[in-house]
């Protein structure tokens, strides 16, 4: 339902849970079976096929503004990063951004979205008391739909606010208050919607951009930092030096134009993003309304307003309430929400 910003968690430490779906298994669920997100290989036939697969909606296209602005950036930030290794070897610029270009196309391998995106995103494994919650939601919802052959997984980020994310292509993250606090139904609908986000790749720009802004934030805070260092060492070691005190003040005053620079650079990729962000969120709730799980997500969404929680990266609940509750009436013909709760095949 809403967007974690990048940055802010990168130095904690994660060890996501994710949990399988046996397609055969029978009975209630245990927390033994649990360790892959893994959809039941369900026989894929009748209606609602297409609606199911992988593709590049025009929210999908408009997502990568952001990642184009972001280049200039990050080609500085690269350069800046590349220098050091120059003078100690004879590497060419060319090779170091083909290296971490390269590098970043790992992170749409399932295995290496559960251990690094969700590293960036701060997320953790579910408790014991909200892994069968959701282990049943995402059981149904996958089931539902006929997913299979995705390796999706699931992972809790430690918030007081209802919020749920998707990353990388295969990675659905809720914070703790939704896991716990959501009922099935309402649980149901949010999970359907960031699986929509992936179903319609708008994830795709967005694990790109995340890549690209890792050097141009980690130059932001370095030049913040060694703004406040330079600042300290001037007060401290050059009192009774003017020269010194006057360098001192200049290599604080470069630091803190490097820092306002990748900082200026990482909020506008920001903005672009969060401007975007509202299409995606359009077209993947109108895609949970043809699935069938439109009254369950505005359900969730009326949770939103209760709380007086609100979201810049997203349209106000209000809104894609109203644009749900409109797709949702019985006057569209041939809507499959309008004559059953799910969908079917």
């Amino acid at each position: 339902m809403f967007s974690a910003a990048l940055g802010t968690n990168l130095n904690k430490t994660l060890n996501i849970f994710v949990y399988q779906a046996r397609c055969k298994q029978k009975g209630p669920i245990t927390t033994k079976a649990w360790c892959l997100v893994t959809p039941p290989k369900i026989k894929s036939e009748g209606r609602g096929r297409r609606a199911r697969r992988r593709h590049f909606d025009r929210a999908a296209l408009y997502a990568f503004v952001p990642v184009m602005a972001i280049i200039p950036v990050w080609l500085v930030a690269m350069t800046l990063l590349w220098l050091p290794i120059r003078w100690l070897t004879e590497i060419a610029l060319w090779e170091v951004l083909f290296v971490y270009l390269a590098t970043g196309s790992t992170l749409f391998i399932p295995s290496v979205q559960r251990r690094i995106l969700t590293l960036l995103l701060g997320a953790r494994k579910p408790t014991s008391n909200e892994a069968p919650k959701l282990q049943r939601a995402f059981n149904e919802v996958t089931q539902a739909w006929h997913l299979r052959d995705r390796n999706f997984a699931v992972g809790v980020v430690d918030a007081t606010e209802l919020n749920a994310f998707a990353s990388g292509g295969h990675l659905v993250i809720v914070t703790s208050f939704a896991a716990t606090e959501l009922n099935h139904d309402e649980l149901c609908g949010v999970l359907a919607h960031e699986l929509c986000h992936h179903l319609g790749s708008h994830t795709v720009a967005l694990t790109i951009g995340q890549w690209l802004t890792l050097p141009v934030y980690f130059l932001a805070r370095v030049g913040a930092f060694m703004r406040n260092v330079s600042h300290a060492a001037t007060d401290t070691f050059a009192r009774r030096s003017e020269l010194a005190r006057l360098l001192g003040r200049l290599i604080a005053a470069l630091f803190n134009a490097m820092s306002l620079f990748f900082n200026a650079g990482y909020s506008a990729i920001r903005f672009l993003g969060n401007m975007v962000g509202r299409s995606a969120e359009f077209h993947a709730d109108q895609r949970v309304v043809r699935m069938g799980y439109g009254r369950q997500l505005a359900a969730a969404l009326k949770r939103t307003i209760v709380s007086g929680m609100r979201s810049t990266s997203h349209p106000p609940a209000r809104t894609r309430i109203a644009r749900i509750e409109a797709a949702l009436r019985p006057d569209r013909q041939g809507h499959p929400s309008t004559t059953r709760p799910k969908w079917q095949p």
